[in-house]
C-alpha cells in the first residue's frame, strides 16, 4: 500500500503516460476529456438542435470510461490515499501567494481563498473559469491533455500552437490577472 500512496517519479509517470500513447496510436484512437462533453451531449439528443453534437457518440465509448476512471481514481485517491505529507510547495510560492492574500494549504492542497463554495467570490471565480475552459477547450479544437499528450505524440502542429496558446495564456494569468482578481 505505501507504494501506492508515495509520489511518484515523473518518468515512472512519463513511461506510463508514453505507453497508452503508443497504444492508442496503435489501435487509431485520439485521447482528450473535453471530447467526452461532446459525447455526452450527443447521449442526451442535443444534436437535434446543435448540429455540433449531432454525431455518433458510440464510437466514443471508450474515452467515456477513461472519463469515468479518472473521477474513480481520483475519488479513490482523495479518499484512501491521500499523504498531503508527500507534496511540497516551494516556500518562495507560499510567500507569493500570501502576498495575494491566498493562505497557505496546510495540508490540504486547495487554498480557501480560491476553493471556498461559501464566498460569492469564490463562487464566481470557479464558475467564470470553469467556463472559459470550456470555451477554450472548443476554441482550441480540444483540452489541454488532448493537444499536450495526444495531439504532440502524433506530431500535429496545431497541437503544438495550442499547447503554446495554453502555456502563455498560463503565464499571463499567473503573472497579471490573478494579482488583479485577489
Amino acid at each position: 500500500m505505501e507504494f501506492i500512496t508515495q509520489t511518484w517519479h515523473w518518468s515512472i509517470s512519463g513511461f506510463l503516460i508514453g505507453m497508452v500513447m503508443l497504444l492508442l496510436i496503435y489501435f487509431g484512437k485520439t485521447f482528450g476529456m473535453s471530447s467526452n462533453l461532446r459525447s455526452l451531449c450527443a447521449m442526451t439528443g442535443a444534436g437535434r438542435f446543435i448540429p455540433f453534437f449531432d454525431w455518433d457518440w458510440k464510437e466514443q465509448r471508450w474515452n467515456l470510461l477513461v472519463a469515468f476512471g479518472a473521477m474513480l481514481g481520483g475519488f479513490l485517491a482523495v479518499h484512501f490515499l491521500n499523504d498531503p505529507t508527500n507534496v511540497s510547495i516551494n516556500p518562495k510560492t507560499i510567500e507569493q501567494l500570501k502576498v495575494l492574500g491566498i493562505d497557505e494549504p496546510n495540508g490540504k492542497l486547495l487554498p480557501n481563498a480560491l476553493f471556498d463554495t461559501t464566498s460569492p467570490k469564490s463562487i464566481f471565480i470557479l464558475i467564470g473559469g470553469g467556463f472559459l475552459i470550456g470555451f477554450g477547450s472548443r476554441y482550441a479544437g480540444g483540452c489541454t491533455s488532448g493537444h499536450a499528450i495526444s495531439g504532440l505524440s502524433n506530431l500535429q502542429v496545431p497541437s503544438l500552437k495550442a499547447v503554446i496558446g495554453f502555456f502563455i495564456g498560463g503565464l499571463i494569468m499567473a503573472h497579471f490577472l490573478l494579482p488583479l482578481i485577489f
